[in-house]
């Protein structure tokens, strides 16, 4: 395994080919990360397979780089099989680290191949020390954080995390929150929690005459890179495997020319890629409209430009690996050549050399045929020569001995150091037994939507209402679920924590949590903790995690199909969210933020889509917002067959409204207004 924690920052390149890994090497890449068939979050790359994945690895130990694979999908059961064989090919490469999300995938990775370092993906968004501190408890080597953070927020995440963090640099922005985005699943069916986001939001969605409100400029904040140093990342990753080697190439060489201190190309970097230019709103805290920015056709012809000149960037190999160099030459033996990197050695033979007839050899003259190292990935470090006199080394004799010397010290290099296994099978679960009839549970943004109490088994109210109006925590007893803020970015994340100790003061015994941070922050206050949709969970394994980690019941992925739900195994309770106008983004730029700011705005704003469709915004409490699907999700008449509980998700319903839903789902009849299946749709 490569250790790069030496002191440097690490440049991470993306690699969603093999023409992209080579560009990232030969420019100076530390590491690359990419991507195998499956379970990939960026399934529309390239990607490589069990050879060619062996093959990467080859090509970048040899020249000192890492290789992280990501495996950083939500997992169905009936690919745990194939996930396995999956990290026994990764396994069998030799590669350094894996990119994780599913919790099923964290178990295989850290029983069976745990000398393989875990890095716990952005889709597991992670965005605050509550969830960092998470992370390194569940065996993560190493965090990826959210994008959204500041440098401020990144330092204090980095000073007491105690695990490795590794920070964005460059790159596309998504809208959403990695791992809270729905909007690609409702709109086309294409998740982007299972690789194959359709990138809807970079559509003309509309604020008023703001146009293309839902996209962000690609974020670049190579000038901050000695900051970014400074506040504790050890990892800089550029985001983009689905780009050309030409973007690689100039984002790896600006990273690295900036990293070193030297001048590094601006202008070639955004005529490359870019979206009107770049922003660094997140790593500075100036979240405003001009972070938006989109691509447009008069982009292609300044791209088209500069596309040869970045290629010379990465056409020849870089002379990047230090080596030393030993020589013997002796009359009445071979010359004997020995070159080594500091771990391995490799030594070669040479002819006799022969009496000079005119300048005998010295150290000078074969220092320099040993210096041409050009076309290979090393360098002379040191040079030692043990020299006769009198005696004549031919240049010819010379560079053959260093040609072969080389050869086999990159092969050497290059020679694949599988992972070692330890015994692992996946859990024999128990079929899951539910209830005759599925439960009715109830979430209410509001208090003044309570109604029907009569029939529901639990009442999921946002924390910050039951805080505000105490007496609903006597009023609705054991019913009662406070349900924690979807996000907490560390500037927060001090306030969400005493707000929970609040209801804890209040005797709110339970609580919601739709992200890890709010999972281990109920733990550690010692709340019984059910599991939101946000978990992303999709499989028994992942359940019985959960389970292990204290939750009293979870309810599934939005996104996991009738089929797979009905199949989960294990003794969990386990819920659905059976009704809702569901949110489908979670961010903390508002697309709806006028320049003068927030005044004049109720919390409430929306947006349309190009055929005007209207989708509303919830603010919650201008720290994060959400964007909410303009067709409810409703399957009231139909039940899925594995669910102990359905949840009726309400945002913007009216006490009326909700009080006449509760009663359809508890008769079971069909809406008659517009209302999709989603997932479920095969139930309709």
């Amino acid at each position: 395994m490569i250790d790069r924690m030496d002191g440097k920052i690490e440049i991470l390149a993306p690699a969603g080919g093999k023409e992209q890994l080579t560009a990232a090497i030969r420019c100076g890449a530390d590491a690359v990360y990419l991507g195998m068939r499956s379970f990939s979050a960026r399934g529309g790359a390239e990607n490589f397979d069990a050879e060619e994945l062996a093959g990467a690895v080859a090509y970048c130990h040899g020249r000192g780089a890492a290789v992280h694979v990501a495996v950083n999908t939500v997992v169905m059961d009936q690919e745990l099989a194939s996930l396995e064989k999956t990290a026994d090919a990764i396994a069998a490469s030799g590669a350094d680290a894996v990119i994780l999300q599913d919790l099923a995938a964290v178990r295989l990775f850290r029983e069976k191949y745990p000398s393989i370092r875990r890095h716990a993906s952005t889709q597991a968004a992670v965005h605050n020390l509550e969830g960092a501190l998470w992370a390194g408890e569940m065996g993560f080597d190493r965090v990826v954080l959210a994008r959204e953070l500041s440098l401020e927020e990144i330092r204090g995440i980095a000073s007491a995390a105690g695990i490795e963090c590794e920070v964005f640099v460059h790159g596309a922005l998504c809208m959403c929150v990695s791992g809270t985005c729905y909007l690609s699943s409702a709109l086309g069916g294409r998740s982007g929690n299972r690789g194959r986001c359709a990138q809807p939001c970079r559509l003309n969605f509309s604020n008023g005459e703001r146009e293309y409100a839902l996209s962000l400029r690609d974020m670049s904040c190579i000038s901050h890179i000695a900051e970014l140093r400074e506040a504790g990342a050890v990892s800089l990753k550029i985001e983009g495997r689905l780009k050309r080697p030409e973007y690689v190439a100039a984002a790896v060489t600006a990273c690295r020319n900036a990293a070193e201190g030297k001048p590094w190309d601006g202008d070639a970097l955004r005529a490359v890629f870019s979206r009107n230019g770049f922003t660094d709103g997140y790593l500075t805290g100036k979240r405003g409209a001009e972070m938006f920015g989109r691509r447009d056709d008069s982009a292609v012809g300044e791209t088209n430009a500069v596309l040869g000149t970045i290629r010379e960037l990465y056409r020849r190999e870089r002379c990047s690996v230090p080596v030393d160099m030993k020589i013997r030459v002796r009359a009445g033996e071979k010359m004997r050549l020995c070159v080594s990197d500091g771990e391995r050695a490799a030594e070669t033979e040479g002819v006799e050399p022969e009496p000079a007839l005119n300048r005998p050899a010295d150290a000078l003259q074969i220092k320099k045929s040993m210096e041409k190292t050009g076309g290979t990935p090393f360098f002379l470090r040191n040079f030692t020569a043990d020299i006769g006199s009198g005696l004549a080394a031919p240049a010819s004799a010379l560079n053959s001995m260093r040609r072969e010397a080389l050869e086999k010290l990159l092969a050497a290099r290059e020679e694949l150091v599988p992972a070692g296994s330890e015994s692992f099978s996946w859990r024999e679960l128990p079929p899951h037994r539910r209830k005759p009839a599925p439960a009715l549970w109830a979430r209410f943004e509001r208090s003044e939507q309570i109604c029907r109490t009569e029939s529901l088994e639990r009442i999921i109210l946002p924390a910050e209402v039951i805080a505000a109006e105490p007496e609903l925590a006597e009023k609705l007893g054991g019913k009662l679920s406070a349900q924690l803020p979807f996000l907490a970015f560390p500037d927060d994340e001090a306030r969400v924590s005493k707000l929970a100790e609040k209801l804890k003061s209040l005797g709110v015994k339970r609580v919601q949590a739709d992200n890890v941070y709010a999972v281990r922050l109920g733990n550690r206050l010692g709340f019984e903790v059910g599991g939101g949709f946000g978990l992303n969970i999709t499989n028994s394994e992942a359940l019985e995690e959960y389970c292990a980690m204290g939750l009293s019941d979870a309810i599934v992925s939005i996104e996991l199909p009738a089929k797979q739900i009905a199949a989960l195994r294990g003794e969990l309770p386990r819920g659905i969210i059976a009704y809702g106008h569901l949110p489908l983004m979670r961010f903390r730029c508002c697309p709806a933020k006028k320049s003068a700011g927030c005044g004049g705005c109720d919390g409430r704003p929306e947006i349309r889509d190009r055929y005007g469709e209207s989708f509303g915004i919830v603010c919650s409490q201008k720290r994060y917002m959400s964007l909410l699907n303009p067709v409810p999700l409703d399957i009231a008449d139909k039940y899925v067959g594995g669910e102990d509980f359905r949840v009726l998700y309400f945002n913007s319903e009216t006490r009326s409204e909700c009080g006449k839903i509760i009663s359809r789902f508890e008769k079971g009849e069909k809406a008659e207004g517009k209302h999709t299946g989603m997932y479920f749709s095969k139930l309709l």
